[in-house]
């Protein structure tokens, strides 16, 4: 069992499961192409039941964790909900489109055909377009970040993306010349985020009613810790046996998505924890702060560009590619928080 607030083998170690599941998912599509031909033949108004079914297991636990009766607290520290909602909502979009761009459409223009760059941009804009709202409960606990802070800001992410990732990627996806109905991005939103986030208030709300909030919080939600990784791990394989043909084919695309991506984590980053050291935030304010802005919801992200864009589609790839990336970026941007506590002001908001 792991400690509480520390991160799990299977979640340090995400990146090698990753590649594994990429391996396995390319070799399945190679060698075993009946498989995915099966899989292929369960959809429903072009979403893909199996990929459907497993990115509610990611996206469900995630869910339960959030406790709305949080936002109460906003007032305790508006500047820092603003710094990272700001952030969150304001900058990281736009500063990942601008990036995809440029390199995908200037600097591999004469490696990327155009429309498959396009495609490319397209993936990283579903990526940047709306920030993490699982894995960040684990980065703030690992740079002792104030939890009750953490928890009012995934509760406020989440009522944003359901009014804010629409408009944002239609935006986005307009520039790139390709445009997305609004009623498939809004199916894409209710199925992937309001459902489950009602289901999981709900279940939350019914549990603390009858078992108590100590059972839900150290017997039911543990339950869930590795659900969420296995879904995305079964997810991965489902979609690289699909893209497996492309990636062989063209084994360097994967670097050239990752560049602008790892940017976005970084540059995204600097500038929420810059901001919050800039106006004296506490530092564990600032920390969940500029961790949060630099995350991505790649469950989310998967899901939509699925919707739109189908399981074999290049846009799938980049949001794909996202997962590889953002954990060890994430580990090494902890790591750089927690040595530059010292230089961010002592006083810190009591931790309810």
């Amino acid at each position: 069992m792991k400690k509480k607030g520390s991160i799990s083998f299977f979640e340090k170690y995400l990146t090698l499961w990753v590649l594994a599941c990429m391996a396995l998912g390319i070799l399945i599509g190679k060698y075993l192409g009946f498989i995915p031909e099966f899989l292929g033949k369960f959809t429903y108004a072009e979403v893909s039941i199996p990929i459907a079914v497993l990115i509610w297991l990611m996206i469900y636990p995630m869910m339960l964790k959030v406790d709305f009766n949080s936002i109460k607290n906003v007032g305790r520290n508006p500047q820092g909900l603003i710094i990272s909602c700001g952030t969150s909502w304001l900058i990281k979009p736009f500063l990942m489109f601008g990036l995809a761009s440029f390199f995908f459409l200037v600097v591999f223009q004469a490696i990327l055909p155009e429309e498959l760059a396009r495609s490319y941009v397209a993936g990283a804009v579903l990526l940047g377009a709306a920030p993490c709202t699982a894995m960040v409960f684990v980065w703030s606990s690992l740079t002792k970040g104030n939890p009750a802070y953490t928890l009012v800001q995934v509760a406020v992410n989440d009522l944003l993306v359901l009014f804010l990732f629409v408009p944002i990627v239609s935006l986005l996806l307009g520039i790139t010349n390709i445009f997305v109905p609004w009623d498939t991005l809004f199916f894409s939103v209710v199925f992937f985020v309001v459902i489950p986030l009602i289901a999981g208030g709900l279940t939350r709300k019914i549990l603390i009613k009858r078992k108590g909030l100590d059972f839900f919080n150290n017997i039911f939600l543990p339950k869930f810790d590795s659900i969420t990784i296995v879904g995305l791990l079964l997810t991965l394989i489902i979609i690289f046996s699909f893209q497996g043909e492309a990636i062989l084919n063209s084994p360097w695309h994967v670097a050239m998505i990752a560049v602008p991506l790892i940017l976005q984590n970084i540059l995204t980053f600097l500038f929420a924890y810059f901001v919050s050291w800039k106006t004296k935030q506490p530092h564990d304010i600032a920390a969940p702060a500029g961790l949060i802005g630099a995350s991505d919801f790649f469950e989310l992200s998967v899901a939509v560009a699925i919707t739109l864009f189908g399981v074999a589609s290049p846009v799938v790839l980049v949001t794909t590619v996202g997962v590889l990336t953002e954990v060890p970026v994430m580990l090494l941007l902890v790591a750089f928080v927690n040595r530059t506590r010292k230089y961010f002001v002592n006083k810190e908001l009591k931790h309810d």
